[in-house]
């Protein structure tokens, strides 16, 4: 869907426990093809799943998982340090609800994950890409959020989190051109939801005084005629 690519693969070291966890974790892991795949094939059930594009090192998805062990997760990431990392916490904690995918998310999204199928999607911290001239390469276009739109149940929502303004207020707008989604705040920021956790990149943009922005759009029907 999209030819301009939103992330660089970074080179990062990785450690000898998230190497072995690399390893011996491919359990979990769900390859890449241009077919529609089945959730229930990967995690076992029938749960609602949500799908966090770029969790990072993964402790956010691991967190969430963990006190929610009724529901299910995929995390699409490529920073292989990051997929090692959550997948040791996988371990550790011994989870069952997670799965990962090693690729590009909106082509994951628009070549594997079915219509009207994802509970919600969570986006903590993309890239931001604070150039101008770079701005082409952020992921969230128009296109890629009618996708994300497109692949939501209804009832389904979406949660960006962004500590670049500049990108946030884009964002907001972007979602509330779609038409089947609408925001319970208006067009304003959500307030900050209570059981999302707090990573050390964002404490980081905090120490900076970067002021965090959060989005909450919620999939329906018949669109923002009930909001």
């Amino acid at each position: 869907m999209r030819q301009i690519k939103s992330f660089i693969l970074r080179s990062g070291r990785i450690s000898n426990a998230q190497e072995r966890s690399y390893i011996d974790g491919k359990i979990f892991l769900i390859p890449f093809s241009d077919k529609i795949i089945d959730f229930s094939m990967y995690f076992g059930n029938d749960n609602p799943v949500t799908i966090e594009i770029g969790f990072g090192m993964g402790y956010a998805t691991a967190e969430i998982a963990a006190a929610n062990p009724g529901k299910n997760y995929l995390g699409i990431e490529v920073f292989k340090p990051g997929i090692g990392k959550l997948l040791w916490e996988i371990q550790q904690r011994n989870l069952s609800n997670i799965r990962i995918m090693e690729h590009d998310a909106a082509e994951v999204i628009e070549k594997m994950i079915p219509p009207a199928s994802a509970a919600a999607f969570h986006l903590f911290f993309p890239d931001p890409w604070p150039k101008k001239r770079h701005h082409k390469r952020r992921l969230i276009q128009k296109p890629f959020a009618q996708l994300l739109a497109s692949r939501l149940e209804e009832k389904g929502y979406i949660y960006m989190v962004s500590d670049w303004e500049n990108y946030a207020e884009q964002a907001l707008e972007i979602f509330y051109e779609i038409p089947e989604l609408f925001n319970p705040h208006g067009r304003s920021f959500s307030p900050a939801l209570s059981w999302r956790p707090k990573t050390k990149f964002e404490k980081k943009g905090m120490e900076k005084k970067h002021l965090i922005r959060e989005i909450y759009y919620i999939k329906n029907a018949v669109g923002k005629l009930s909001t």
